[in-house]
């Protein structure tokens, strides 16, 4: 599954991993020990995001794609 949102991905020395963090979904991030583990890791991560906010019956923000602040 390849998703719409954002995803920004970065190595973290405290970490020992990339981050790769969706910042249209608060909160949803994922980590990985390679850059495209980190990617796949984010893509379950927002669809388990999606998931739970729909059972929550939260608002699930509508991708928008190159942030103007990144």
């Amino acid at each position: 599954m390849a998703s719409k949102y954002e995803i920004i991905i970065y190595w973290s020395e405290e970490d020992d991993s990339f981050i790769a963090e969706v910042p249209e979904l608060p909160g949803c991030m994922a980590d990985g020990k390679t850059y495209h583990e980190a990617l796949s890791n984010a893509e379950v991560i927002i669809s388990e995001w999606i998931a739970v906010a729909k059972e929550l019956g939260r608002a699930i923000p509508q991708p928008k794609g190159k942030l103007m602040y990144a």
